[in-house]
C-alpha cells in the first residue's frame, strides 16, 4: 500500500495493525480486540483526513500510483471488450485505448487515456499523454459508434496532450480541435467521466459530451498546478497555492457549471476499493445512457450545443469600458 504525504498518520496505524496480525498468525495470543480497536481508529482517522482535502491533496490522489485506470474500468464493467487500434493515417497511439464493449446488453464504444501500471508500461503508454494519432483514433471510433448507433463513453485521465515537437509536426492542435468540432455534432449519446487527471487540451480532446462527470478526487483545469506555479512564480514550489487558485476540484467545476455532477468515491479514494468504484461507475453510466437514448437525436444535439454555449461569461469591449467608467475599481483588466 502506498501512502501520500498527508496520509502518514494512517501509515503508522497500518504498520501497527500488520505487526499485531503477525502475532495473531502465530496463534500464541488472542489479539482480536486490539485488531478491532485499530480498525476503528483507522476508519475514524481516514474519515477525518478525507473530510476536508485541499486542491493539491486531490491532485495527489488523482495521481496515486494504485488508482484504477481506464483498462481496469473497462474490464470490470464490460462483459466483452474488443480493442480497436490505429488512426488509419499514421500509427496506433498507446496512450489512448478504445474499442467496442457490452455494458450488460448495451453495445457501447469506450475510449480513454491509459497511463500504465508500472514503469515499463508507463513508458509504453507515454504516461497517458496522447499524440495526434491518439485523438484521430478516438474520432475514428466515435464515427464508428455514430454509424451503428452505439453510445460513446470517454474516460479521461491525462496530464496533458504530448507536447513534443513530433506531435506538433503532425498537427496536435488541429487533431484536438477537429475532435471538439465533430463531437459537438456526433449523432449518438456521449458520456464523459474524468477518472483521474483532466489537464488542458489533452482532456478536452475526448471530453465534449452530453453528460460530463468527475470522480470525487479528480481535477480538471487548463493547466497543471506545477506548470501554473512555474509560469507565475518561476518555481514549482508554489504548486499548492496554484492548485487552490486554479479552483480545479470537482466541487469547483460543478459550481462553475462546467460538469453535470460528481461521482462519489469510496472513503480513501478509488484505489482503496477499486472493484466497488467500478460498480459505482457502471451503475452511473447505465443510468445516463438509458436517459440519453430516450431522446430524439435532434433534441440531443440541440441540448448538447446549448450546454456549451451557456458556459462562461463574456462581454464586449464597449460594455467593459462602460463598467470602467461607472466603477473604475471593478476594472481589473
Amino acid at each position: 500500500m502506498v501512502f501520500l504525504d498527508f496520509e502518514r498518520p494512517l501509515e503508522k496505524l497500518y504498520q501497527q495493525l500488520e505487526k499485531i496480525k503477525e502475532i495473531e498468525a502465530q496463534g500464541d495470543v488472542d489479539v482480536s480486540a486490539t485488531i478491532k480497536e485499530l480498525d476503528k481508529k483507522i476508519k475514524n482517522l481516514r474519515k477525518e483526513i478525507y473530510s476536508n482535502l485541499t486542491g493539491w491533496q486531490k491532485v495527489q490522489l488523482s495521481r496515486h500510483p494504485e488508482r484504477p485506470y481506464t483498462l481496469h474500468y473497462i474490464q470490470s464493467i464490460c462483459k466483452k471488450f474488443r480493442e480497436l487500434h490505429g488512426d488509419r493515417c499514421f500509427k496506433d497511439d498507446k496512450a489512448i485505448v478504445g474499442g467496442i464493449g457490452l455494458l450488460d446488453s448495451q453495445p457501447v464504444v469506450l475510449i480513454g487515456h491509459q497511463k500504465g501500471v508500472n514503469t515499463k508500461m508507463r513508458q509504453y503508454r507515454n504516461f497517458g499523454m496522447a499524440n495526434p494519432e491518439g485523438y484521430r483514433k478516438a474520432l475514428r471510433l466515435m464515427k464508428l459508434a455514430e454509424r451503428f448507433s452505439m453510445p460513446v463513453i470517454c474516460l479521461i485521465d491525462t496530464p496533458g496532450a504530448y507536447p513534443g515537437i513530433e506531435a506538433e509536426e503532425r498537427g496536435q492542435a488541429e487533431a484536438i480541435a477537429r475532435n471538439l468540432f465533430e463531437m459537438a455534432r456526433l449523432k449518438t449519446p456521449i458520456v464523459c467521466v474524468i477518472i483521474g487527471e483532466g489537464a488542458s487540451g489533452g482532456a478536452i480532446g475526448i471530453g465534449l459530451g452530453d453528460r460530463v462527470y468527475m470522480m470525487e478526487n479528480t481535477w480538471y483545469s487548463v493547466i497543471s498546478p506545477e506548470s501554473c506555479s512555474s509560469i507565475l512564480w518561476r518555481s514549482w514550489d508554489f504548486k499548492e497555492q496554484a492548485a487552490d487558485a486554479l479552483k480545479l476540484t470537482a466541487e469547483h467545476m460543478l459550481e462553475f457549471g462546467l460538469i453535470d455532477g460528481i461521482i462519489k468515491e469510496p472513503l480513501g479514494g478509488a484505489h482503496t476499493f477499486p472493484e466497488e468504484m467500478a460498480k459505482t461507475l457502471k451503475k452511473h453510466l447505465k443510468k445516463e445512457i438509458a436517459e440519453l437514448k430516450q431522446m430524439p437525436i435532434k433534441k440531443l444535439l440541440e441540448l448538447r450545443l446549448r450546454k456549451y454555449r451557456q458556459m462562461g461569461v463574456y462581454g464586449s469591449s464597449k460594455e467593459m469600458k462602460e463598467v470602467a467608467i461607472m466603477d473604475p475599481d471593478k476594472n481589473d483588466s
